[in-house]
């Protein structure tokens, strides 16, 4: 019988402990695959939309979209698209001149980018990362517009995020909200030089 309580007492204290110990292990997260197509465990999220210039017919403008991937997102970020979903004119945009940074707009550690590439019937614009952009991390894409639309009002963006596979689920993360004024219209540096 003193056998067996000295077992006992020790076998509860180390299944207690074992189970605290455990309990504070962050094991790594691991992406979902349903039917082959990759998911991600937790979505990356839409922080905000920004531009250098609001007023229309502005050039030398950059339109940023700033992301945070969770640390349990399960997969990096392998490329993101942004579609122009509402807006009287079309924004056209140099897809030369695309960037992107890890941080917020003002960062300085550019990240590195694959092919960026618009698809001709939705003009949705998709930007691919090389590499993934890692769990954790914030990062923000630059894209520049030709020049702000000749019309004022508010511009949405449709951004979704995907993950590497093929195939791979895009996630919507929401509309980034650009907001353009018709103020001073009548001065030249308000004048177009390029305009459809």
């Amino acid at each position: 019988m003193k056998i067996y309580f000295a077992v006992c007492n020790f076998v509860v204290p180390l299944g207690i402990a074992l189970g605290s110990i455990l309990s504070s292990v962050t094991l790594p997260t691991q992406a979902v695959q349903v039917r082959g197509i990759t998911y991600f465990t937790s979505p990356p999220r839409l922080v905000g939309a920004s531009t250098t210039q609001n007023y229309i017919y502005a050039w030398s403008v950059t339109y940023y979209f700033t992301l945070d991937v969770p640390e349990n997102a399960g997969e990096p970020l392998q490329k993101v698209t942004i579609a122009q979903n509402e807006g009287v004119d079309r924004v056209r945009f140099n897809l030369k001149e695309t960037e992107a940074v890890e941080g917020d707009r003002n960062s300085n550690t550019k990240i590195g980018l694959g092919e960026t590439t618009q698809d001709e019937k939705t003009k949705a614009i998709t930007v691919n990362f090389n590499p993934p952009v890692a769990p954790g991390k914030r990062v923000t894409i630059a894209l520049s517009p030709y020049q702000n639309p000749s019309s004022g009002g508010v511009y949405l963006f449709g951004v979704t995020a995907f993950p590497p596979g093929e195939p791979a689920y895009g996630q919507f993360l929401g509309f980034g909200r650009i907001s353009i004024y018709e103020a001073g219209r009548d001065s030249f540096f308000f004048s177009p030089f390029f305009h459809r």
